[in-house]
């Protein structure tokens, strides 16, 4: 049975594009199937929900697409400066970052702020929701990475990473992390809240992706992918993507392989079949579609629930009753408050112990 999917690309020409996929067999086509000219700047970030398309931009908005009627939804106007990340958490929260340093909850309901958090003293560079709803990481151009419990809204925990990341992302399962300084990749564990490993890409890093608990793909300014063993924190494959440097990956589980996507400014947005085994092969060319634009970012688009990536059972599997207790936590909080409490900070010359950690008291 063929698998629906869309796939959505961000550009510098402030076209958001749709293209709907034909899955059939080995052989993938991508068909136009909208433009969105909702921005009047660049389209910085993309995320995807089971009925949501939403878009940042320089422009400062976050526009809206639903895709079950196919229309334009609105815009969000909360933040000041361009959007820097968006990320969905299930399909009743959207949470988005900005140059403002804010990081807004957003309940998909209603699409109202349900919270403002001053996340950061600059821009806010990424973020990242832990897969049980509780937590989300972040990083900014303070040279900090922050852990926020969303329960109640609060900052838990800093790290003075001495640099500025710009991205951040859990592992599927939620017992690592991996923070990114420019060509550096640095891989925590969730117990000790410590580094276990690092890796330097030899360009500097535009995206990440997780296709499994242990395999990272890779993306820089040039146009190769790789993969890393974030367990072994070592390279393990890698293959000519593009022709020009890769912007963005993305990816899906369809039956008993992987689908790798990325994305770059030729122009071009890929489909790679690869199978997740112990001895990773380069994957090969399923499809791809040239939509003429200098793209920036990318997402993909499945009309239902799609079971999160992972090796096995997740000990943090997403429940309606945690996102219920979310919900409850944040409608506590006036809209639009900026929220400023007293937090713990941890300099990374003195790693805490998992019993001082943020994770340990959410945890046991």
């Amino acid at each position: 049975m063929a698998a629906v999917l869309e796939l959505i690309a961000g550009s510098y020409e402030q076209i958001t594009f749709g293209y709907r996929v034909k899955t059939e067999g080995n052989d993938w086509t991508a068909k136009p199937d909208f433009t969105h000219h909702a921005h009047t700047a660049s389209v910085s970030a993309v995320a995807a929900s089971e009925r949501f398309v939403v878009t940042g931009s320089k422009d400062e908005t976050i526009q809206l697409y639903d895709m079950k009627k196919r229309t334009e939804h609105g815009a969000l106007l909360h933040h000041e400066g361009t959007i820097t990340c968006l990320e969905f958490y299930g399909s009743s929260h959207l949470l988005s970052g900005g140059e403002d340093g804010l990081l807004c909850v957003w309940s998909t309901k209603k699409w109202e702020c349900m919270t403002t958090i001053k996340a950061h003293k600059g821009h806010v560079t990424s973020l990242s929701v832990h897969p049980s709803g509780k937590l989300a990481l972040s990083v900014g151009t303070d040279k900090t990475l922050r852990t926020w419990n969303l329960i109640n809204g609060r900052s838990a925990f800093i790290k003075n990473i001495k640099q500025n990341a710009h991205i951040v992302r859990w592992s599927p399962d939620g017992d690592r992390y991996v923070v990114v300084v420019d060509d550096k990749i640095d891989i925590y564990k969730l117990e000790t809240a410590s580094v276990t490993g690092t890796i330097t890409n030899p360009k500097r890093i535009s995206s990440v992706k997780f296709l499994n608990n242990s395999v990272l793909a890779i993306a820089g300014d040039d146009e190769t992918v790789r993969f890393c063993d974030v367990e072994k924190a070592k390279w393990v494959c890698e293959f000519k993507a593009h022709e020009t440097r890769v912007k963005a990956v993305d990816s899906l589980i369809v039956d008993d392989y992987c689908v790798l996507l990325t994305a770059s400014n030729d122009g071009y947005i890929k489909m790679w079949k690869l199978h997740l085994k112990e001895e990773l092969e380069p994957p090969v060319l399923l499809g791809e579609v040239n939509t003429t634009a200098r793209l920036t970012c990318l997402a993909v688009w499945r009309p239902s629930s799609v079971q999160p990536i992972s090796d096995g059972p997740s000990k943090a599997a997403t429940s309606e009753a945690l996102s219920s207790e979310l919900a409850q936590e944040l409608a506590k909080k006036k809209r639009g408050r900026a929220i400023t409490e007293k937090v713990i900070v941890e300099d990374e010359r003195r790693p805490a112990s998992f019993e001082d950690s943020v994770f340990h008291k959410l945890w046991t």
